[in-house]
């Protein structure tokens, strides 16, 4: 299946010189969520802007449903609704009418039921007629939300659309996107909240100093990059790990309670039964034992620093 966004070799430089992308090659797949990490500066808005045809390329290419952004840009932008980080929206136009313009700006025939079940859904209709400078900040970024899907696109793009907005709007927010991508839609988010990639993405793509320096399955990015580590809690405190148990895999906490053990799930021996049979001959013994996994936010560090 070919991919619904494709990206070749493309490049940014500003006027000024700087370099805000470089050489960049990107698939998205049609129906999956895909997304984007990267430090501030990294590069993430500057990709989104150009792929939606906002910014344009210095070089190289960007197909959207098989349409070139650049030399048919109204037909690739069709394809596209966009939620950027700016609560940029008509402070004097009601709800519904800014969202209803928003459907007619993309050629759409009027379809009041459509944009009656986008406010529904956002929990915008009781606020259908109120002017939008009336409104609270999470309230306005619902609204451009909105605004965004008014043409039914098959791509969405959200740029950072849960900073500063309460946690009912992001839960609601992110039931929708579960919604929208059952129902075929294709997208793309950048996010501070690396706990929302983890547990809302398929694939994870990781952006820094303009390049792509990652792009995986988020399972197989955890299952390859992530470490497990498990804690045991000890019976008795000990002063120091003893010489022959000396590890770099094995820790023990400050207050001599615990020893972390730190190892690859991956792997065909995790060790973990070598190192029971070596805590019993030196008879160190355990009451409780905790496993836990690297979260995403984890390796993300773990892989920017890498690049550093």
């Amino acid at each position: 299946m070919s991919p619904i966004i494709s990206v070749k070799q493309l490049s940014k430089i500003y006027e000024s010189g700087h370099q805000a992308l470089k050489s960049i090659d990107l698939d998205i797949r049609k129906g999956e969520i895909f997304a984007l990490l990267g430090p501030n500066g990294a590069g993430k808005t500057t990709l989104i802007n150009t792929i939606c045809g906002i910014i344009n390329p210095s070089s190289g290419t960007v197909l959207a449903d098989g349409h070139d952004i650049t030399k048919d840009y109204r037909a690739a932008r069709s394809k596209i609704g966009l939620v950027p980080q700016e609560l940029a929206t008509d402070a004097f136009e009601s709800v519904r009418a800014t969202v209803a313009l928003s459907r007619g700006i993309f050629g759409k025939a009027p379809n009041p039921a459509h944009i009656e079940k986008l406010l529904r859904q956002l929990s915008l209709w009781d606020k259908r007629d109120s002017r939008i400078m009336t409104l609270s900040g999470g309230m306005k970024r619902r609204v451009m939300i909105a605004k965004a899907l008014s043409h039914e696109p098959q791509i969405l793009f959200l740029d950072e659309p849960t900073a500063g907005v309460d946690v009912v709007l992001r839960r609601d927010m992110w039931d929708m996107v579960r919604g929208l991508r059952e129902q075929g839609v294709t997208i793309i988010l950048t996010t501070h909240y690396i706990e929302e990639a983890e547990e809302m993405a398929d694939r994870i793509g990781v952006i820094r100093k303009g390049e792509i320096i990652l792009v995986e399955d988020k399972k197989v990015l955890m299952h390859k990059l992530g470490k497990k580590q498990l804690t045991l809690h000890l019976q008795r405190p000990l002063a120091a790990i003893p010489a022959a148990l000396a590890d770099d895999a094995l820790a023990l906490s400050p207050d001599g309670t615990e020893l972390v053990y730190t190892f690859d799930a991956s792997g065909l021996d995790t060790g973990i039964t070598e190192l029971f049979r070596r805590l019993g001959e030196h008879q160190i013994d355990f009451k409780d034992l905790q496993s836990k996994q690297s979260s995403l936010e984890e390796i993300f560090v773990n892989l920017v620093e890498a690049h550093q």
